[in-house]
């Protein structure tokens, strides 16, 4: 029997579990879309080719999440998305203009083409800087000060070149030849800028949020958050030695710097999410004081029970059918 104090944590797990999907997922179709090589026709269209079976699926994690917010924690929705009403406009926006360049660009007569692959690719960079900008807003707090409002734009700066990275590293795993090698050449420049926005976080986070300090330093999580850098660390540093040898014969190890940069996305979030834990919204509503009625979070919950395991099945399933390296794009 669940316990109606443990609801909002059940909620909460699931809603923290969606946003790090989405960020895995459509993190990488929009670091493609980031990198899109506008001197290169084909290559850019082998690159709409690995992530045109996924992207859509790949935002619904996104939906969810917001819905999962707005359901389970309605009072923690109005405030956040009061104070960052401008940027999510931004992420909006952003999000309808990839999805209508990336059917138009199959039906504009050729000359055209090139334009709305810039509109893609514009749209891919509003949505990886907004959330970035986001994420930097809800770590201040959403306080809009100078100091909250620099740390913001580092935070989309930091986000942007990570989903670049990621997308970087799909690309290596899902392409060959000339594509293949100039993803290694991404995935080693938007790596190493990766690896100052990280190192930067971890050494400002604490020092401008008393609470996040107090946590780290405190035992036993001193351990726990001590641990995280460290294996971040680890994971960068076998991902440059893994890049400096790709492509391998037989292209072996192609899946690598993908699974490393899934790890990275992975621990970093966990260290973020428990450094706030259990404040919904930093400093001021915790998750029980944002939660909905008991009553209405166990009616929720048998609908999650259904929905999410039907999400991640579907997820999982289209990823096994279309696995393997990208085949030349076609319109039908």
């Amino acid at each position: 029997m669940i316990l109606d104090n443990q609801l909002p944590i059940i909620f909460a797990g699931l809603m923290a579990f969606s946003v790090l999907v989405y960020a895995i997922l459509d993190g990488y179709d929009l670091g493609v879309g980031l990198l899109m090589p506008m001197d290169n026709e084909s290559q850019r269209d082998k690159m709409i080719a690995s992530i045109g079976p996924f992207w859509d699926a790949n935002e619904t994690w996104l939906v969810l999440a917001i819905g999962l917010l707005l359901v389970a924690f309605p009072a923690a929705h109005n405030v956040i998305f009061k104070a960052l009403y401008l940027p999510a406009a931004i992420l909006l926006i952003s999000l309808i203009l990839r999805g209508v360049s990336f059917d138009f660009r199959a039906k504009v007569i050729a000359e055209h083409k090139n334009r709305w692959d810039r509109v893609f690719k514009i749209g891919s960079l509003g949505s990886a800087a907004s959330q970035g900008y986001m994420l930097g807003m809800f770590v201040m707090g959403f306080e809009t000060t100078f100091v909250a409002v620099a740390f913001s734009l580092l935070s989309a700066v930091g986000v942007t070149m990570a989903y670049a990275l990621i997308g970087a590293c799909w690309l290596i795993m899902k392409t060959e030849e000339q594509l293949q090698v100039r993803a290694i050449a991404w995935a080693r420049k938007a790596g190493f800028i990766s690896f100052i926005g990280i190192f930067a976080v971890c050494l400002i986070n604490p020092l401008i949020n008393d609470a996040v300090f107090a946590r780290w330093t405190q035992l036993p999580w001193a351990y726990f958050f001590g641990l995280i850098p460290l294996l971040c660390f680890g994971f960068f540093v076998i991902g440059y030695y893994t890049l400096k040898r790709l492509p391998l014969k037989d292209d072996s190890g192609c899946w690598l710097p993908f699974v490393l940069c899934t790890c990275i996305f992975t621990f970093s979030f966990i260290g973020l999410a428990l450094s706030f834990y259990p404040y919904v919204v930093p400093g001021e509503i915790t998750i029980w004081q944002a939660a909905s009625a008991p009553e209405s979070l166990r009616f929720i919950l048998y609908g999650a029970l259904v929905v999410i395991p039907c999400i991640f099945a579907y997820t999982l399933f289209s990823y096994r059918v279309f696995w393997g390296k990208v085949r030349n794009l076609e319109y039908y």
